[in-house]
């Protein structure tokens, strides 16, 4: 379960006047002065460095041919090919930097060589094949008569893949931006911007970026063949620098800032007109316009990153990116649409499971969280991994045993899972694997608090059978008998390394601002440091002594309103700045754990596309220290109840418990409630005899021993009701209205509704004493109602089921601050 938060501010340096000044020329409508302070802080110090960062006319990009001999040998060997009409093949990677950089060379390649017939691509499948080359594929595309592949985003360290393309009469042009090779492959040309300094301005480069350098550089060489401008591959170039999360410096944001001006003039262009309608439905989807970057990160990216992660296969994302075929675009963005619902809620249920192991490890002595299981599937477990990471300030590794009985056919494809961060590629020699190998686990790993975890992961190589990444994310496989040993062996070197110091989950402020401030004015002042990412992070705002006011949540359903996904919290936020309010979102929370009085949060100021609204997204949140509300009904401060309430669930002795229930035992809840309100009555039971006890030990605790609800489909649940009532009206036998709540598995609340839907289908129920009698008079007039109601009661069976899950998982830290925040 999460810890409790460190928040810490950035170091505030006063900036100097004349900076300020320079800053305001860029920001007419405000003084300036917060978009001063956060580009001083982040190394932004003098005229020359802030106009070129700010205005993208005034920075200088690089030549494409910086990259030297090897961008020379690759553009030689592409003429020889444009001359002598060979066949080549892009080698694509899955992730949304390796598609884009696909469908980069694609286009753009393809103005070139015709596509189809000079020039085809080939993606590896996320959940058979690893990234990078492989032999399988390389053959595949020998049998096709290619004479040439092209690589991107990945392929810097296959070297035995390329010495076999070789073999086969193969050449071989990497592109590539990941871990480079401790001696030059055997290839026509490697272009990586790792061969240059970290101070380059090309060295952050992402692979789609790489892959249009490329391009850039046929272009200037053979100017008076292409059809169209290079300029139309800047929104690709957008979507995959943002997506991959690559630090958005030097040429990366030069790149992005005019990538995103194509994204946002094509979006304003009819759907008919668009150049990429693929690109366009996306947007529309997403409810995002394409002119911000977190329309990218938030909407674009984990989009086509999800396609890969549910169906393996990506290939047709390089079609909905570049084709002009509107209806076929549409079409392939509704099924990238159904594979992003589709990730959503497999993410929500690892995570779910993920939370409820959590409950079992000792936070205290541990220090790289590695947790496995049977059911996860690969393709979610670095979204889940980075999610506990920053939860618990661990480094995560979640590993899968999903699929064993595959894998000694299908071979390593676990070398580099993490590719939204720009991962890839195996630093070790893989294993060999046969039919009847050891089964493999594969994973993801996520890092925070600046801890190296590619070198931990690397250092246990002896234990592994492959591996790739970077210091904050990796992909590994290793045999699921040496699971303990790595974990023990990983964490005692992190243990030793870290010496005396503590991790802890920690969120950082950049300002401190009032709720006065927020708005407009401040949006755009604040807007001059975008595209934000890697290095340069969307800014964080410290609100003190505030509080929430007409808060509601809602559960917020896929794009097509069947499954419920998510949830959000919307609010009103105040302060005593002025009398206005302003409005803000928390996603992922219910209205409830909003603390209650005087609280200090951290949120990121946004302008809301679909509402045409400014309003903040709440990142962290916390009772105030001087708030009054921690002097409660006349005490000194309010009652921990840390230790009154014990959490049992989910857990076998949670049984053992409630059987041997005595008059000293804890009050024991067994039924998973379906809102705070059912929780608090429980907690205020608690709380009133604990206060009145006179020591810790005669204190009442409250036992929370529900476990996960099985569910039925609420489909089944209306058919089982409706039977049990036919029943009942048939045999003229009374029943209870608590009889029937056990029967059926639901609500008080929700079987009114249930009793209304029956009503409409002819029924009529009659109180008497505490039973309930059924009788049934099919009529056709009920006919017409019937669908209305039970849809009601279908909605109302959803939502109670939704809750009964939130509950099953919900960290007793989340419990005990509703509890705490509450006035009882």
């Amino acid at each position: 379960m999460p810890e409790q938060q460190q928040w810490t501010i950035a170091a505030t340096e006063q900036p100097p006047e004349r900076f300020i000044q320079a800053v305001k020329q860029h920001t007419p409508l405000s003084s300036g002065m917060y978009a001063a302070q956060l580009l001083w802080q982040r190394g932004i110090k003098d005229n020359q460095q802030l106009t070129a960062f700010i205005n993208y006319k005034a920075y200088q990009p690089a030549s494409p041919f910086e990259f030297g001999q090897e961008m020379h040998l690759a553009i030689t060997r592409l003429q020889q090919a444009y001359n002598a009409k060979e066949k080549i093949a892009i080698w694509g990677d899955f992730d949304a930097d390796g598609i884009t950089a696909t469908s980069v060379l694609w286009d753009g390649l393809g103005q070139f060589f015709k596509q189809n017939a000079q020039l085809i691509y080939y993606i590896p499948n996320r959940l058979k094949e690893s990234h990078g080359l492989n032999n399988q594929g390389i053959d595949n595309l020998a049998n096709q008569s290619c004479k040439l592949i092209v690589t991107c985003d990945t392929g810097s360290t296959n070297i035995e893949e390329i010495i076999y393309a070789k073999q086969l009469g193969i050449d071989v042009i990497v592109t590539d931006h990941h871990t480079l090779p401790t001696e030059r492959p055997p290839v026509a040309a490697i272009i990586n911007p790792r061969y240059f300094s970290r101070e380059h301005q090309l060295f952050n480069l992402s692979g789609v970026a790489v892959a249009y350098k490329l391009v850039e550089a046929l272009y200037q060489t053979l100017p008076n063949i292409a059809k169209y401008p290079l300029e139309d591959l800047l929104d690709l170039v957008a979507v995959g620098l943002i997506a991959d999360l690559v630090q958005l410096s030097g040429d990366c944001r030069y790149l992005a800032q005019l990538g995103i001006q194509r994204l946002q003039a094509d979006f304003q262009q009819p759907p008919a007109a668009r150049r990429r309608p693929g690109v366009g439905r996306l947007l529309e989807l997403c409810q995002k316009s394409g002119d911000r970057p977190t329309d990218i990160s938030f909407g674009l990216g984990p989009r086509i990153n999800a396609v890969s992660r549910i169906q393996g296969d990506a290939s047709f994302c390089v079609e909905l990116l570049t084709s002009r075929d509107v209806k076929r675009c549409h079409e392939l963005a509704e099924v990238t649409e159904l594979a992003n619902t589709r990730r959503k809620s497999l993410q929500k249920d690892v995570q779910g499971q993920v939370a409820q192991k959590l409950t079992q490890l000792d936070l205290s002595t541990t220090s790289v969280i590695v947790l496995e299981d049977a059911q996860w599937p690969a393709g979610v477990l670095g979204l889940v991994a980075g999610q506990i990471a920053q939860e618990t300030g661990r480094p995560t590794i979640l590993l899968s045993t999903e699929g064993l009985g595959e894998q000694g056919s299908r071979g390593a494809g676990e070398a580099g899972e993490a590719g939204e961060a720009g991962e890839q590629g195996s630093n070790s020699s893989p294993l060999p694997l046969r039919p009847s190998a050891p089964p493999l686990a594969r994973g993801s790993a996520r890092s925070v608090n600046s801890v190296d975890l590619y070198q931990l992961v690397k250092d246990q190589a002896h234990l592994l059978h492959r591996f790739g990444g970077h210091p904050f994310a990796a992909g590994l496989s290793l045999l699921v008998e040496n699971i303990p040993l790595f974990t023990a062996a990983i964490n005692q070197q992190l243990r030793q390394s870290l010496g005396s110091t503590t991790l802890t989950p920690t969120v950082q402020a950049d300002l401190t601002v009032t709720v006065a401030d927020l708005g407009k004015e401040l949006f755009l002042e604040l807007k001059v440091l975008e595209p934000c990412g890697m290095g340069n992070p969307v800014p964080k705002l410290l609100i003190q002594n505030c509080w929430f006011e007409n808060a509601w949540h809602r559960n917020q359903q896929d794009w097509q309103g069947k499954k419920v996904q998510y949830i959000k919290t919307e609010f009103d936020i105040r302060d005593d700045s002025g009398r206005s309010a302003f409005p803000g979102l928390w996603w992922g929370h219910y209205k409830d754990e909003l603390p209650i009085g005087r609280c200090d949060c951290i949120a990121e100021l946004d302008y809301n596309t679909f509402k045409k609204r400014y309003e903040i997204r709440l990142i962290a949140v916390r009772p105030s220290v001087d708030s009054a509300l921690n002097t409660r009904n006349g005490l000194n401060a309010p009652l921990s109840l840390t230790p009154l309430i014990l959490d049992l669930r989910n857990q076998e002795h949670s049984k053992k418990a409630t059987a041997n229930a005595t008059q000293d035992s804890p009050l024991i809840l067994k039924d998973c409630p379906t809102s705070w309100d059912n929780l608090r009555l429980w907690l205020r039971r608690c709380l009133m005899t604990s206060r009145s006890a006179s020591t810790l030990d005669n204190q009442q605790q409250l036992a929370i021993a529900w476990s996960k609800p099985n569910h039925q489909p609420p489909n089944q649940i209306w058919l089982t009701l409706v039977g049990i009532a036919k029943y009942l009206s048939r045999t003229n036998q009374p029943v209870t209205r608590v009889q029937l709540l056990e029967k059926i598995g639901i609500s008080d609340q929700t079987l009114l509704v249930g009793i209304k839907a029956l009503k409409s289908l002819g029924f009529t129920v009659k109180r008497q004493d505490n039973d309930l009698q059924f009788a049934w008079h099919l009529s056709d007039r009920a006919e017409n109602l019937a669908d209305e109601a039970v849809t009601k009661f279908l909605a109302a069976v959803r939502e109670e089921q939704f809750q009964q899950q939130y509950f099953a998982d919900v960290p007793l830290s989340t419990i005990i601050a509703i509890a705490n925040s509450d006035n009882y």
